[in-house]
């Protein structure tokens, strides 16, 4: 079934959008390490339920982008069309990351259903730019999650980039490594196997980093809970 097209124009979103503003909340969003700026603190929860009326469109997503607010960003992922994304529009968007949750909602809930994503993960996890480098390993974290059918093969070549990565002592990078890492790990039996083994190789590294993300991975990945559950699936 075709998603819906868009019903509502882009300055009915934004003025419904500034509707919901809370500045209450926004205080509140700093305190969880998100920038507050150009931010109305509206709630995913309400951006979803708005992304729902408006219905699907690039263009309507491409302006709410363009307009810098915080929410309006999140709410472009929701609405945008994964098969109209081109490599370009997410090397743009991902310069303009300034903000762990706009980061992670945009390669969750549309960068990973993109031709291009396999590619950009990999590419983005040798960036420097701190939150373009944590879209690579959120986005490596988003497609193991989401993407059912892929094989294995998808995911072996990012656990290399994953140690590469490990020794980033940047919180923002240090926490997508370890969600990439835990989230490939979980698939299936065979992935976690090979999670864990260079979960190993990234705790004998000299790096404080490297030793949080191992011992935080290994401790999931091992844990009675997630190795019972990849048995009674047969995964």
């Amino acid at each position: 079934m075709p998603p819906k097209s868009a019903s509502l124009g882009t300055e009915e979103v934004l003025q419904r959008m500034y509707a919901l503003a809370n500045p209450a909340n926004v205080k509140g969003m700093a305190r969880f390490g998100i920038n507050p700026k150009d931010a109305l603190g509206v709630s995913v929860e309400a951006l979803r339920k708005l992304a729902k009326e408006a219905g699907k469109s690039h263009a309507l997503a491409t302006q709410l982008w363009d307009s810098g607010v915080h929410e309006a960003r999140i709410l472009a992922a929701l609405v945008d069309l994964p098969q109209e994304v081109t490599e370009a529009q997410m090397e743009r968007w991902a310069a303009g990351f300034d903000s762990w949750d706009v980061c992670d909602q945009v390669c969750a809930n549309l960068f990973d259903k993109t031709p291009s994503a396999y590619q950009k993960a990999a590419e983005w996890s040798a960036r420097r730019e701190e939150f373009v480098r944590r879209a690579a390993f959120a986005l490596m974290a988003a497609l193991a999650w989401h993407d059912k059918k892929a094989d294995d093969a998808r995911f072996l070549p990012f656990l290399p980039l994953i140690q590469q990565a490990a020794t980033d002592d940047r919180p923002y990078v240090r926490k997508a490594v370890n969600w990439a890492l835990r989230q490939i790990g979980k698939r299936n039996a065979n992935l976690n196997v090979h999670a864990i083994a260079v979960a190993r190789e990234v705790q004998a590294l000299d790096s404080r980093a490297a030793r949080w993300i191992a011992a935080d991975a290994l401790r999931e990945l091992t844990s009675p809970k997630v190795q019972q559950r990849l048995v009674a699936k047969g995964l």
